[in-house]
């Protein structure tokens, strides 16, 4: 965008001192803000909204431009006339020159506060005109062999459960055949009827439709079958999920009886060349046979996690030394538990690489997988499943087997391409902004651990350096200056995050010190209500819901799980949240920015799963308004406050349910303590 104050400069995303990107003229140093993005930079969002309707109601025409739309945009003043900004009251846009952003901290009461980051100022007034992405050379990405590092890490695992059911023998707890016969039964059940599992479950629960390849596009049909030939496998089986939401995932016993399934999305999403990127992705895995080697990594931990269960019973009746022999045992076996489930997820993140690289060798353009996974990847955020139901899933394995980790289901954040259609072009600043979040935030770097699959951002920097070895242009150069560390937030979210178990044990720790006052747990008690409100109240502002975009949304660095944004977002529900899922209670949401993820969750999971059985569907292709908070953990995604359409108003009470939750332990607290 061409500043159209000075004329003399195109404005560069900058980021502020309260981590948000801004649109800033490096020569007249003003700045302009995309709808809602002035309510980032205020403790006082609702009197700010108020200041500028005020203001709107005694406006004059500006004599300046909205630098987006080029419309004339209009004057107001604000706050007893101390402020003067320029307005756009089509697109809600509001441009401040110099003067008026350093004005804004000197207003009293106003709550407003916006500062420019010299480091990013600096390097947007040194940034050359008409820079090329390919004028930044990248190194080459370093993947380690693959066959070596299967191999390592197949053993590394093996030994530590070898470990295990050697001190069982050696201890007496089981005899040698006992063991033998647990361990190859458990990787024979799960290496034999996993898949015929999922076809089931896909048919029943998803609606897939398995097809000829006459019923694909053209292209796809000719490519598989053409890579297929080259890497001497059989063409894999293909299944269609009638959902408007993108994912992709492949599963089987062997290279030559492999399935890929996708959904609707894949097709309608992405143009042609990235949809064939996604199932080369999905080859990628047939070829390197990754689901034989996650199965039979996946199936350590499983087996640890097993032990250790079944360990626990057993130590509940015995006791002396017997006793303490298992406990023992068990304790090992949940630690190698831990540490295998670790080793595994690098593992999956690694063979993650293996597949994109397959996918931009195989289709001779590693721009196109990256361009796929920018669409469909980006607003991928957890759900946390119980431990019981992680370790009792037969299916595990196949979460490291799709275009993202299929187990962190808050599907699709696609706010990267321009407006219009969105097989349209991405632009490569809106992708930047995500970018920012996963390659500055800590809490990124925090949840891939957890993650079979790495950060989109790593992912697409990998694909870009293999582009430049092929001798192709880059998809994205990221080279932008890191501004601040962001641990400051990250350490306050940890601390807000455990404060209800710190306040409590805390307390508790009085008890012991004290001769076991019993006054101390009581008074944990109360300290774990307290706390519990206070995370609630921290994660959950009420305060104002500000009109916003998707794109303006992910302008935001300094936002997390439990720090969020509140907002209001329109737009048309696209899909479910699970692709495909019958029962799946979230969405998916498109605006005219990109599209996001929603989060549906009621204080109890029956009524979520109710609602996402009879009434998710009804809403498909509806125009919707959505309040909620926006969150990113890892990626994008808002959870509903509550949702409007033309008829009718639905509310999502987990907050609510979270407040009743803290009054009653603080009551129970306050009632034992003044118990005689």
């Amino acid at each position: 965008m061409r500043c159209k104050t000075c004329k003399k400069a195109d404005l560069k995303e900058t980021m502020t001192k309260q981590g948000v990107l801004v649109d800033y003229c490096p020569h007249c140093s003003g700045v302009w803000l995309d709808k809602g993005e002035i309510y980032f930079f205020t403790s006082h969002p609702a009197e700010l909204k108020k200041e500028i309707q005020n203001g709107l109601a005694r406006s004059k025409p500006s004599v300046r431009k909205n630098p987006r739309t080029n419309e004339p945009l209009t004057e107001i003043s604000i706050f007893n006339n101390s402020l003067v900004i320029d307005y756009c009251v089509k697109t809600g846009g509001i441009w401040l020159d110099a003067g008026e952003l350093k004005a804004i901290t000197g207003i009293k009461n106003s709550g407003l506060s916006m500062t420019i980051d010299p480091v990013s100022a600096s390097v947007a007034q040194k940034e050359e005109p008409q820079k090329k992405e390919t004028s930044a050379p990248m190194p080459a990405f370093f993947l380690p062999n693959l066959t070596l590092v299967s191999g390592m890490t197949l053993f590394t695992l093996y030994a530590m459960l070898t470990a295990v059911l050697y001190l069982l023998m050696y201890l007496k707890v089981v005899g040698s055949e006992t063991a033998l016969i647990i361990g190859i039964s458990v990787a024979l059940f799960q290496f034999i009827f996993s898949p015929f599992i999922m076809d089931i479950t896909l048919g029943w629960f998803y609606k897939v439709e398995w097809v000829d390849y006459s019923m694909l596009p053209e292209k796809l049909a000719a490519f598989i079958t053409k890579t297929s030939k080259v890497e001497g496998i059989n063409p894999p089986r293909m299944g269609i999920i009638p959902d408007g939401a993108p994912n992709a995932f492949t599963y089987g016993h062997t290279p030559n009886n492999a399935r890929i399934v996708i959904t609707q999305g894949i097709l309608n999403l992405l143009d042609e060349d990235e949809s064939e990127a996604v199932v080369a992705h999905e080859m990628g895995h047939i070829v390197h046979w990754d689901f034989l080697v996650m199965t039979i990594a996946y199936l350590v931990p499983l087996f640890l996690y097993y032990i250790y269960r079944v360990l626990i019973k057993v130590k509940s009746g015995k006791s002396g030394k017997g006793g303490g022999n298992v406990a023992m045992i068990a304790i090992t076996s949940y630690l190698l538990y831990i540490i295998s489930e670790y080793i595994v997820l690098f593992f999956s993140r690694v063979r993650e690489f293996y597949a994109d690289r397959f996918s931009g060798m195989s289709t001779k353009d590693p721009s196109h997988v990256a361009s796929a996974l920018v669409k469909i990847g980006y607003g991928l955020a957890g759900r946390a499943k119980d431990e019981k139901e992680s370790r009792e899933s037969n299916t595990e394995s196949l979460r490291a087997l799709g275009i993202f980790d299929s187990s962190s289901a808050r599907s699709l954040a696609v706010t990267t391409y321009s407006p219009g259609s969105m097989g349209g072009k991405i632009d490569k600043e809106l992708l930047k902004h995500s970018m920012k979040w996963d390659l500055w935030n800590p809490w990124a770097a925090f949840y891939e651990l957890s993650s079979t699959h790495p950060l989109i951002a790593r992912r697409l920097i990998a694909l870009s350096r293999q582009s430049q070895t092929m001798g192709k242009e880059p998809f994205v150069v990221f080279n932008e200056p890191k501004p601040e560390s962001y641990w400051d937030e990250f350490l306050t979210d940890l601390f807000m995050s455990w404060l209800p178990v710190i306040s409590a044990a805390a307390c508790a720790a009085g008890y012991f010190l004290n001769n076991h006052n019993i006054f101390y747990l009581k008074l944990a008690a109360l300290a774990f209500g307290l706390g519990y409100l206070a995370r609630t109240f921290f994660s959950y502002n009420t305060s104002f819901f500000a009109q916003m975009e998707v794109s303006t949304l992910l302008k935001k660095v300094k936002v997390s799980g439990i720090r969020p944004i509140p907002c209001e977002i329109k737009g048309t529900i696209v899909g479910r949240g699970v692709p495909g899922l019958i029962w799946s209670e979230d969405f998916v949401l498109q605006d005219k920015s990109g599209i996001i993820y929603l989060d549906y969750n009621q204080p109890l999971a029956i009524w979520n799963f109710f609602f996402g059985l009879l009434r998710t569907n009804k809403y498909i292709g509806k125009e919707v308004t959505i309040q909620g908070w926006y969150r990113r953990s890892p990626v994008p995604y808002v959870e509903i406050k509550e949702i409007r359409t033309g008829l009718e108003t639905i509310g999502c009470y987990a907050y609510n349910a979270k407040i009743v939750f803290g009054v009653l332990m603080v009551l129970t607290g306050v009632l034992w303590m003044v118990k005689p």
